[in-house]
């Protein structure tokens, strides 16, 4: 389904969650059925690749060409899109499995940066950390010789993970605090971090590096008033606002929005569409002036061709 400003791929599955650009210019995305889907991005032909047995959120590449799959059930996989074989790379930190593995970027020596959401929660019961706002996020990394390390901790609920076109710096996403953190890894303020972003419009989920060298950001959706006041809600509050019906709960408006920015975070773009058939905007990617968009709620991909 086509409109002047997007075009909609459907996959078999729901929750095309994240999407990712292969050099082939083939695009792929994980279901909440645990599929990985091969999308022919003229065509729009879809071919299932693997099964996780888990939840896949964010993708990427590794220098092997296998896919990178952050799953948020099972951890970080190597998925051999060949032959379907699935390989554990990583499940557990410090001896305790993770809750929430979710986004993650590669640096090109291999090393694997990727956020784990929450301590307490996991993707089914994403809403109850997000309400609660349980400051217990991490960003870790994960050497080639599979050394994991902690880099940042206390995160608001950290989601989408991206490195620098130069590698100066790995930037995460803090889906409740509306911010994008910046962690340098180079020049003179190695080991120093500060943000990228602050007071974005809405609550990023997936962030990414385009073939533009901007770091583009997906906007699940506006800023909603009830949750920013429960914020400052005592938690036993914030507790039975998750334990009522879903109904009743704060919910995601339906949404387009993605926006980007530079290393020195000035905004460049914004893409604020509007469609029938597509919103909650979750991944991102920019490759050769089209942006490709996953959403955790459409069973489907969808492509915006940029001016």
């Amino acid at each position: 389904m086509s409109s002047p400003s997007l075009t909609v791929h459907p996959v078999p599955s729901m929750g095309a969650e994240d999407v990712l650009v292969g050099p082939d210019g083939t695009v792929w995305t994980g279901t909440e059925d645990g599929a990985v889907w091969a999308v022919d991005p003229v065509s729009g032909n879809v071919r299932r690749v693997a099964d996780t047995g888990g939840r896949p959120l964010g993708l990427e590449l590794l220098p092997d060409a296998r896919l990178l799959v952050c799953d948020a059930q099972r951890g970080l996989l190597a998925v051999d899109t060949g032959t379907g074989d699935v390989d554990v790379l990583l499940d557990r930190v410090d001896g305790r499995p993770m809750r929430f593995c979710n986004n993650a970027a590669v640096a090109v020596d291999g090393t694997i940066w990727f956020s784990d959401s929450s301590l307490h929660y996991g993707v089914d019961r994403w809403k109850e950390d997000f309400v609660q706002d349980t400051h217990t996020g991490r960003l870790l990394r994960r050497d080639p010789d599979g050394t994991v390390t902690v880099v940042l901790d206390g995160l608001r609920f950290s989601n989408g993970v991206a490195l620098a076109a130069d590698e100066s710096y790995v930037a995460v996403a803090e889906c409740r605090g509306r911010t994008v953190v910046r962690l340098w890894l180079t020049g003179p303020r190695a080991g120093e971090r500060d943000h990228l972003v602050t007071d974005l419009p809405g609550y990023p989920d997936n962030i990414s590096l385009g073939s533009d060298g901007l770091i583009w950001v997906t906007l699940a959706s506006p800023v909603d008033g009830l949750v920013e006041r429960l914020g400052t809600a005592p938690m036993a509050l914030r507790r039975a606002i998750t334990k009522i019906p879903d109904r009743f709960q704060p919910a995601p408006q339906r949404t387009i929005r993605a926006q980007a920015y530079d290393g020195d975070g000035r905004l460049v773009r914004d893409l604020d569409i509007e469609h029938p058939a597509f919103h909650m905007v979750t991944g991102v990617r920019e490759h050769q002036g089209r942006v490709w968009l996953g959403s955790l709620h459409e069973p489907a991909v969808a492509v915006h061709d940029l001016p």
